[in-house]
């Protein structure tokens, strides 16, 4: 489960860094945070 969690913050992180160069600036912030939540190195919603 950790794994999956982790894989799911990766891609949330970097389509975040994507929408960000693209000039999406609020989408971009929204997806690193939500990226940064479900990581296991953060705080994890579903722990």
């Amino acid at each position: 489960m950790d794994l999956i969690l982790w894989i799911i913050a990766v891609v949330l992180v970097i389509g975040g860094i994507v929408s960000l160069v693209r000039g999406q600036i609020l989408w971009g912030i929204v997806l690193i945070v939500v990226g940064l939540l479900v990581g296991p190195g953060g705080v994890s919603v579903f722990s």
